[in-house]
């Protein structure tokens, strides 16, 4: 199975992988029905999760029935446990929104939610990030997740989702993460899809962030609180909910 993940999220373009997970969910969710781990997105629990990777597949850490991954599970419990998200009025832009939240906060009727992306058949919006065709100040709440690693100008992209949060506005601007790594490394030079896969984790990423990801936001205005939500839960929740210990959650406010 482990082999037949990989070929799939390196073969197919992710379009095309979304819509035919519609189709196999329903089985994993069969063959996988158990206690010992649960989805806290949906509450459902598994004997085990899904691998995911494109070049080191992690073990135990898709889902079946979210399709969820670790930092989804952490975001969606740190929205839940330590924000207003759910019951509060806000304007929300999401970029490139996940199957795991897509439908979920399309329901919120607290929400007035704008999906967008270039690529993604989620979108409402077909925008570029660099470019976007809204108003200053427009939005209370910016979810853009594991996207600024394919923007080849991040810099441009960050002042975009900061000209389009209102004041006192939070985005939360999640990234592939190494926390061993102080300097975040790109090389436009490096343009084989393999080599990009071997270098930076995914064919379509264009660099490696560092621990100085967080200092660039607050360089281009943001104030960012570096959220180690892990820390809040015991081993036995992360084991549990399958996160990943340690992963730090951008929470960024326009002051």
């Amino acid at each position: 199975m482990k082999k037949l993940f990989k070929f799939f999220l390196n073969a197919l373009p992710r379009p095309l992988l979304i819509r035919l997970s519609y189709w196999v969910q329903p089985i994993f969710i069969f063959s996988l029905r158990g206690n010992r781990y649960t989805d806290p997105i949906d509450g459902r629990s598994f004997s085990k999760f899904l691998p995911y990777g494109y070049e080191n597949q992690r073990e135990n850490v898709l889902s079946p029935s979210t399709l969820s991954l670790e930092r989804h599970r952490l975001l969606w419990l740190y929205l839940e446990n330590e924000t207003d998200f759910f019951e509060k009025p806000l304007k929300v832009l999401h970029f490139a929104p996940e199957q795991a939240f897509y439908k979920r906060f399309r329901k919120l009727k607290n929400l007035d939610y704008t999906t967008t992306d270039l690529n993604s058949p989620l979108a409402d919006v077909k925008a570029d990030i660099c470019d976007l065709p809204f108003e200053d100040n427009s939005f209370d709440f910016i979810l853009c997740n594991h996207v600024l690693e394919h923007i080849p100008d991040d810099t441009k992209a960050m002042q975009e989702i900061y000209r389009v949060l209102k004041r006192k506005g939070t985005a939360i601007l999640q990234i592939p993460q190494d926390l061993n790594r102080e300097k975040t490394f790109e090389d436009n030079s490096i343009t084989d899809p393999k080599e990009r896969t071997r270098i930076f984790g995914q064919y379509d990423h264009v660099r490696v962030y560092g621990r100085d990801y967080f200092n660039k936001l607050r360089n281009i205005g943001f104030e960012v609180d570096e959220a180690d939500y892990t820390k809040e839960l015991s081993p036995a929740q992360i084991d549990k909910f399958r996160l990943a210990k340690g992963e730090i959650i951008p929470v960024c406010y326009k002051p």
